[in-house]
């Protein structure tokens, strides 16, 4: 074992980084935002607070096991009260927890901010994705995890940003200030950014305020902390702050593309189009409960395979998808899809996944859809019976 010491050697000392560097990542991480170092700080400050009285008692007491031990003291002394000592263990605590308190209200004053942002984005937690809507700006779009399931399913080799990219980041401008309304369309759930020093709970029917200022263009990461569900750990979030000029560059791409997506609606598409489009909506959408295959994990999540919905009339399974199934885990999509989405998935649906219909389903058709939904008559299977309200 000793022939080679300087392989030992080395081979400790990169043992010995690697749980240095282990150590140092369980810390909070200063962040990039004025707040975030805020939260940094009062971090460290208590931290370092609680282990001078971590010293102070631990010391205290291990001296006094070893200097009243019993081979020294065989008689114990025998005392009642002692005054001074009790106003001494009171006094000082308290005197510990103020100080303690300041920093810690400084900090919690510094981070409500309540003043007028430059630019407010509403975040929609849904099971499992996130959506963004730039208030004021006619931009809204899902972000959805990216990395492929041929990855989760250790089918394909994982990148280093495994389970933590999306298709859509959040774009903010460095310099603004931008304010967070949280909530949610079906569970609780939580936008966590812990580089901006940002965490709300995202819950349906309330909304939630978080503010943030990033000075420099970066990439930042995060997570949904809530559980909420089968794949509550694949709902990343991932933040771009880019520079004023990119950003306004950014927001009237978007605006272009919104328009180009609105024309696609009138395009003449072939079947073949629709199936080859429709396969990745579906992956994005539809993959996490139906699986890939289609095969689905009965009962909560049935299989398309072969389903009576996926090779019925074509009406039904138009219903089902744009309005969900009240009281089962399927999610209405007819407003998280655009109409050339919801076309091209059910068509993918009816015509793969082991089902050859030999239909398809047009942009038109949801159209046609939603317009006698409006008028009244689109009752389908699948969607919710009108309740008599009360008198």
């Amino acid at each position: 074992m000793m022939r080679h010491p300087r392989l030992w050697m080395g081979l400790l000392s990169c043992s010995a980084l690697s749980q240095a560097q282990a150590a140092w990542d369980v810390n909070m991480r200063p962040g990039v935002t004025e707040v975030s170092r805020s939260v940094f700080d009062l971090h460290m400050t208590i931290f370092w607070i609680c282990v001078v009285i971590g010293l102070l008692v631990f010391g205290a007491m291990f001296w006094s096991m070893f200097a009243h031990r019993r081979s020294r003291h065989p008689q114990p002394a025998h005392f009642h009260e002692n005054t001074r000592v009790e106003v001494l263990w009171t006094v000082i605590p308290l005197l510990i927890l103020i100080a303690m308190a300041v920093p810690a209200t400084r900090t919690l004053l510094h981070i409500y901010d309540p003043s007028e942002p430059d630019l407010d984005i509403q975040v929609t937690g849904y099971q499992w994705k996130w959506h963004y809507k730039y208030l004021g700006e006619d931009v809204e779009f899902f972000s959805n995890l990216s990395t492929p399931r041929e990855a989760i399913g250790d089918q394909a080799p994982k990148n280093d940003h495994y389970l933590l990219e999306v298709d859509e980041p959040l774009v903010i401008p460095a310099g603004a200030k931008v304010r967070f309304l949280v909530t949610a369309a079906d569970v609780i759930h939580s936008w966590w950014v812990p580089e901006l020093a940002v965490k709300k709970d995202a819950i349906p029917g309330f909304i939630n305020e978080a503010w943030t200022r990033v000075g420099e263009p970066g990439l930042y990461r995060g997570q949904c902390t809530e559980l909420c569900g089968k794949d509550h750990g694949f709902m990343p979030v991932v933040v771009e702050v880019k520079a004023p000029a990119d950003y306004s560059a950014w927001l009237a791409a978007r605006k272009a593309s919104a328009a180009e997506r609105t024309a696609l609606a009138g395009k003449t598409w072939t079947r073949e189009e629709l199936v080859a489009q429709g396969e990745q909506v579906y992956r994005t959408a539809c993959a996490a409960c139906h699986q890939l295959g289609g095969q689905g994990v009965p009962p909560a999540f049935p299989a398309l395979t072969g389903s009576k919905i996926a090779t019925g009339p074509k009406e039904g399974h138009i219903a089902i998808v744009v309005n969900g199934k009240p009281g089962t885990a399927m999610a209405a999509f007819g407003k998280q899809l655009s109409d050339v989405d919801l076309a091209a998935v059910i068509s993918y649906e009816r015509n793969a996944l082991g089902n050859a219909v030999g239909d398809s389903v047009t942009p038109q058709d949801i159209l046609t859809f939603r317009q006698a939904e409006e008028a009244g008559q689109g009752m389908q299977p699948g969607q919710p019976q009108p309740q008599p309200q009360p008198q």
